[in-house]
């Protein structure tokens, strides 16, 4: 691909070099200006071209996004759909009143369920000893022989999805020991 600037220059050179051909008094200024304008378009057309790449790019970007996006919701829902269909059993054996086996599907259910929410990275937050207001919320403290601070009980359990707190586990924290005063024990 030819420079148009460089075209430009040559094609000034060789009028010039033309016999009898006596340039005028701004004729090297205007040679300046066409090469000036000559680069000016170059970069110019560069610059439209480089915003078209990256106009395509945002979109191309954008549907890749959009795809990946649909492809993790349809492998969930795929492994959610075992799941429905043992809802479902669950439903039909409580409809013919038969309590072990509704108990046994709720439960089968519930560790599909469970399994298939692990494999996507959710965990339980662990209540086992102090507070932790990161991953804990206090609903209630009452006093307990526990140390104080200490969780006594989980009303609800917390869920993390990697490093992300998806619902802090609601706990009951142990206050500090009230004193008697009365002398009754």
């Amino acid at each position: 691909m030819a420079d148009p600037a460089k075209e430009q220059l040559d094609q000034i050179e060789q009028r010039d070099q033309v016999p009898g051909h006596v340039p005028g008094p701004g004729a090297e200024v205007d040679e300046r200006v066409a090469a000036a304008e000559a680069k000016a378009d170059e970069h110019l057309n560069d610059l439209k071209r480089l915003a078209a790449e990256f106009e395509n790019y945002k979109k191309r970007t954008a549907r890749e996004q959009a795809s990946l996006s649909a492809r993790a919701t349809e492998r969930l829902v795929k492994e959610l759909l075992p799941i429905v269909d043992d809802l479902e059993r669950a439903l039909q054996a409580a409809e013919e009143h038969e309590e072990a086996k509704l108990e046994e599907g709720v439960r089968l259910v519930h560790r599909q369920l469970a399994s298939a929410l692990e494999r996507e990275g959710l965990a339980e937050i662990e209540t086992n000893g102090k507070f932790d207001p990161h991953v804990h919320e206090a609903l209630l403290s009452q006093p307990s022989e526990a140390d104080e601070g200490s969780v006594i009980e989980v009303l609800q359990k917390g869920y993390r999805l990697g490093d992300r707190v998806l619902r802090p586990a609601r706990v009951v924290v142990a206050a500090q020991k009230e004193a008697n005063g009365d002398g009754d024990s």
